[in-house]
């Protein structure tokens, strides 16, 4: 590969990646581990080091589908520095989930500070009272489903990103992390976290925490949410209460049984 994606588009985005699949946190792990092993020497950690494309933010040439950078990462660009490379469709599109759901860590001068500044205990204490985060999020084994489970979200997330979910939910809606509206042809509306997707069938978990899988030949409509269901902080929380959120959620490294 040169160690190179020279994955081209401008603003391929959310719209593109939302039609196609949701990842899971294994895909997400493998596809960082290819993306450092073999493409961070020219694109960066970050993937911004070639000017005018930043892989993590969705910013391309010649690529709008995950399919689509599926192929480019196998077959490279000819007359370009990127090469073909021996990665299998699948490895391939593990580095896409990678792309569409990795936070860039934060740059030195670009942006506050790396470290959540919060007192963790209380931080824990508000996530579970005042903050209300409980009572949508699962963390370590307890809680509900409805929202993404947050056991591992410091192995995941800077504090920077954290900090600005909690006070604006809609900045940045991840593709794992999607909510869809699904009408079927009698005309039920069903809204949930979507799980899967494919050719033939949907998966969601609804507002009961409940499974659904269902056949597209059923379906009248799926369109995605635009926004997110979590409400922002702010205004409920102070900017103490909310570092301190912050700096539980830092300290999430993994459910250990």
């Amino acid at each position: 590969m040169r160690r190179a994606i020279a994955l081209l588009m401008i603003a391929a985005g959310v719209a593109a990646a939302a039609q196609e699949h949701s990842y899971t946190q294994a895909d997400v792990e493998n596809g960082a581990r290819l993306y450092q092993a073999s493409c961070a020497g020219c694109h960066g950690p970050n993937g911004d080091m070639v000017p005018g494309i930043e892989l993590q933010r969705g910013q391309f040439r010649r690529a709008t589908t995950d399919s689509e950078i599926v192929q480019i990462i196998r077959a490279g660009i000819p007359g370009t520095t990127m090469p073909p490379t021996s990665f299998t469709d699948t490895q391939a599109a593990t580095i896409v989930a990678y792309l569409r759901t990795a936070a860039p860590a934060a740059r030195s001068g670009r942006g506050g500070a790396t470290v959540a500044r919060g007192d963790p205990a209380k931080g824990r204490a508000i996530f579970e009272s005042k903050g209300q985060c409980a009572t949508c999020h699962r963390v370590n084994g307890s809680g509900p489903r409805v929202a993404p489970d947050l056991s591992e979200i410091g192995t995941i997330r800077p504090a920077t990103e954290l900090q600005q979910k909690l006070v604006d939910p809609n900045a940045e809606i991840r593709p794992g992390n999607r909510y869809v509206d699904v009408v079927t042809r009698n005309g039920s509306k069903i809204t949930g976290r979507l799980l899967n997707q494919d050719t033939f069938t949907i998966q969601l978990i609804d507002s009961n925490e409940r499974l659904v899988s269902l056949p597209r030949t059923e379906l009248r409509d799926v369109s995605f949410v635009k926004t997110s269901p979590m409400p922002s902080a702010r205004g409920t929380l102070s900017p103490e209460e909310i570092a301190d959120v912050v700096a539980y959620l830092v300290t999430l490294k993994g459910y250990r049984p």
